[in-house]
Formats: structure tokens, C-alpha cells, sequence
């Protein structure tokens, strides 16, 4: 099965044309009615069409600025503005003096971060956390991509050359160690600590709404597949106090796993084992697996072999959850198409997946069960459920 990156290229004669429907007709006039610079200026201006013509002028402005607001955000994250709003509204002669800018540098972030909606104006000529602000600083892994973009940014600032290269030499390569080394395996614990801090900040926020959705009180064992530092499987034991977790990751891995569980006083029913699930058998024993951001950034093949091996582990009674930021989620499609799609990239494997692409994928590996559960933010992660056919719970 080919990689769900790879398109052929283009050659020969062009297809034939085919007799367009009257969707297709109706969408080339709304095509030749928008790019009319005549049509624009007389939806501008007619009431009817204005608020919608101002809605695309600004969805097309914000599309050429994203990068601007992306980096008045980091400008905030690395001065700490929103803690030091949380303790109280602050002038700007204030602020200046605790950002250590000047007045006019100070005049010129705050004015950009409130029409961002992320400080606002208080009484008295003071400024306070906005809501996107405050909510920023109640999700400490928001601030930690944000600081994590950097690299993304590197790597995407010449984008045609980065979708024409076959293999890339990226950044998030290089952060990302298991991504672009032929034996993982051998990755020396300095090698994998930033991208395990980075996935240890991230995945509580999602472990909670898996968790939410789909709680685990009801199974026995709970093998994390690609766990990383164990922070799913920290979580889901936090919640179900008779489960027992184990979290199967590289070597290097799961050193930062087991300190994880024993810090959290897991010691007794947590356990972390060493090894590639690309080459080495699955533990035995769970009654569910758990697949948590693991399918995305690999190739169908690789998805593939891993998902006949959580098969054989599990049988016809056990239980996959396989979580992911999906491909054409409604109301999120620019988070799974485009930064997904762009991050995965540079990443150098893998694109993000429908829900559809990835039932295709669970069939193929022998589940025959398989549906779809809500969470409460699906823009972060959808949960698939899959099951063997002789599953009874």
C-alpha cells in the first residue's frame, strides 16, 4: 500500500473533458463574479452584500497576516505578559518597567495583543488578560507549541521547496530524533528529551478529553503503544483506580515514563518497557491499547503493520483507542488540513487522516468493529473505538 503522501506526478496528455455539472457551472460564475474588481466594489458597497464582502476582506487579510499575529503571541510567551497580568491589571508604565521595554515598544505589543483578543483594556488605563489570554495561561502546553513553532516557522519559509523535496532536511526532523533515524531504537536520552517535554505538556489536555469520552474504569490492563513519557497512561490510571498501565516506547523513552509513574505514586500498577513497535512484538496482556498521535506521522504501511500488531495482542475481545486530530473535521478543517497536513511535512512522514482513511486502515488490519466517539474538542483529537468481532463489552 503506497504512502497517503504520495500522489503521482502528472504526465501525458491532459484527461478528457467531461460535461460540467450545474454545480460546477454555478461555482465558475461565483469564481468569475470574485475575482472582478467591479463585483467587489459594488458588493462593498450595496447593504445587503456588505457585512459578507467585509467578513472576506478580513478572512483574507487575517490569511495574508497569520504570521504577524502568530508572533505578537510568542512576543507575549517569552515576556510572560499573561502571568504577569493574572496578578493584577497593570499600566503601561508599569508593564514597561516589568517587560523591560521601552514605553513606546510596550504601547505598540499591547495595542496589537488587545485587538487580538489577547489582553484587553481595564479601568484606569490599565490593561488585563483578555479571554484568549486567560486561556492561554490555563493550558500551559498552548505556550510550550507556541515557543515549539519556531522551528516550524524555519522550515516553512520557503514552502514550494519544501512540497518538492523528496526526503527534507528539516528542523522538526531533527527535534522529532525517531523521525529521521534509521534505528530508533539506539536514540540516546538527550536525543528525545525536548520532544518528550514537548508531548508530556501537550497530551494531558487531550488525555482528558479521551478520558471524558471514553472512560476506562471497566478494563483490567491498559497498553500505551508509543506512550511517550506516560502521560496518558498517568492520566487514565489517575482516573480508574484498578487499572493496571504499561507504556511500550523507545529506550530512551520510557526512563522519563517510569520517573513519571513513580513520581505520581503509580509505582505498583505502572509499568514502562523498552522497545520499536516497528520491529519488536507488542507486550501481552491489555485488554486495551491505547494509539494516542501515533498514526498520523507514519506511512500506510507502517500504520498498517502497527495496527495488525495491536491486533494480535488484543484478540477478539480486547479494545483499540486510537485518537488523532483527524483530516475533514467539521468546524476544524484548517487545523487537520493545513497545519497538520503542513507540520506532518516538514515533520518529513505521515499527513493527517479522515476518519474514514483510518476505519480503511482498521479493517485492513483485521478489526471489524470500529466507531466513532465524540469529545469535547474535536479540533484537538477524535476518538476511534475498534474492536475484533467477538467482542462483548
Amino acid at each position: 500500500m503506497p504512502d497517503r503522501a504520495w500522489v503521482p506526478a502528472a504526465t501525458g496528455p491532459s484527461p478528457p473533458q467531461v460535461n460540467a455539472s450545474w454545480l460546477d457551472r454555478c461555482l465558475k460564475l461565483r469564481d468569475r463574479l470574485l475575482t472582478s474588481a467591479r463585483f467587489q466594489r459594488w458588493a462593498a458597497a450595496f447593504p445587503v452584500t456588505r457585512p459578507v464582502a467585509q467578513r472576506r476582506a478580513r478572512a483574507l487579510f487575517d490569511l495574508c497576516a497569520g504570521f504577524v499575529y502568530s508572533q505578537v503571541l510568542l512576543a507575549c510567551v517569552r515576556l510572560d505578559l499573561f502571568s504577569i497580568l493574572s496578578e493584577s491589571p497593570q499600566t503601561t508604565t508599569q508593564l514597561a518597567h516589568r517587560l523591560s521595554l521601552s514605553t513606546d515598544a510596550t504601547v505598540r505589543l499591547l495595542a496589537a495583543a488587545a485587538s487580538l483578543r489577547l489582553v484587553e483594556r481595564r479601568s484606569h488605563q490599565r490593561f488585563g488578560l483578555g479571554p484568549l489570554g486567560a486561556a492561554l495561561l490555563g493550558n500551559p502546553a498552548i505556550a510550550a507549541m507556541v515557543e515549539h513553532h519556531g522551528l516550524l516557522y524555519a522550515d516553512l519559509r520557503d514552502p514550494v521547496a519544501l512540497l518538492r523535496a523528496p526526503r527534507p532536511q528539516t528542523e522538526l526532523a531533527g527535534f522529532w530524533a525517531y523521525a529521521g533515524v534509521g534505528r530508533p531504537q539506539e536514540l540516546a536520552a538527550e536525543q528525545v528529551s525536548a520532544y518528550s517535554m514537548l508531548m508530556g505538556a501537550s497530551l494531558p489536555l487531550i488525555a482528558d478529553d479521551i478520558l471524558d469520552a471514553h472512560p476506562l474504569h471497566r478494563y483490567r490492563s491498559l497498553l500505551d503503544v508509543g506512550g511517550g513519557e506516560g502521560a496518558f497512561a498517568a492520566a487514565a490510571a489517575g482516573r480508574a483506580p484498578a487499572l493496571r498501565v504499561t507504556v511500550f516506547d523507545l529506550p530512551a523513552v520510557v526512563e522519563r515514563a517510569q520517573a513519571r509513574f513513580v513520581a505520581n505514586g503509580l509505582g505498583d500498577r505502572a509499568v514502562a518497557i523498552a522497545g520499536d513497535f516497528h520491529s519488536d512484538p507488542l507486550p501481552q496482556g491489555a485488554d486495551v491499547v491505547s494509539l494516542v498521535r501515533v498514526v498520523h506521522d507514519h506511512s500506510d504501511d507502517a500504520a498498517l503493520q502497527l495496527l495488525r500488531g495491536v491486533r494480535r495482542v488484543l484478540g477478539d475481545t480486547g479494545r483499540l483507542l486510537l485518537a488523532e486530530p483527524m483530516a475533514g473535521t467539521a468546524g476544524a478543517e484548517p487545523v487537520g488540513d493545513a497545519y497538520f497536513g503542513f507540520y506532518l511535512l516538514a515533520m518529513g512522514r505521515g499527513r493527517p487522516s479522515t476518519a474514514d482513511e483510518l476505519r480503511q486502515l482498521l479493517r485492513q488490519a483485521g478489526f471489524g468493529r470500529i466507531r466513532l466517539v465524540n469529545t469535547r474538542r474535536p479540533l484537538l483529537t477524535r476518538l476511534l473505538l475498534a474492536e475484533g468481532c467477538g467482542h462483548r463489552k
